[in-house]
């Protein structure tokens, strides 16, 4: 979720800022021509990108995404993407607000 919504800091303090992991994660920011996911888990990064993405046409997440997700995950395996994707989409107010600093320590790491 963090590739999807911009939150270059979440990319790589949870990839330990390392080039590597960088390299694993840039993929998802561009998953819908990357050649590395599954009908699943394209599935899955519809949903992450749907939800926190407004629509002035309708619900972020449509009856046609839900049946898509449902075909292809049961009850409890939906039920935690959701929460997956409730669980990194609080950290979104303290980026935006706050601005933290990749690779310094916590307490240290934003920019006022």
């Amino acid at each position: 979720m963090c590739s999807i919504n911009g939150a270059g800091f979440s990319i790589l303090n949870n990839g330990g800022c390392t080039r590597e992991a960088a390299r694993v994660r840039v993929p998802v920011a561009t998953w819908q021509d990357a050649p590395f996911f599954t009908g699943a888990e394209r599935v899955a990064l519809e949903l992450i990108e749907a939800v926190p993405t407004p629509n002035p046409f309708g619900e972020r997440v449509s009856d046609e995404l839900f049946a898509k997700a449902s075909a292809l995950y049961d009850d409890e395996e939906l039920w935690t993407i959701t929460m997956a994707i409730g669980h990194f989409g609080m950290f979104v107010p303290v980026a935006l607000i706050a601005k933290p600093i990749p690779g310094r320590p916590i307490g240290k790491n934003y920019s006022r």
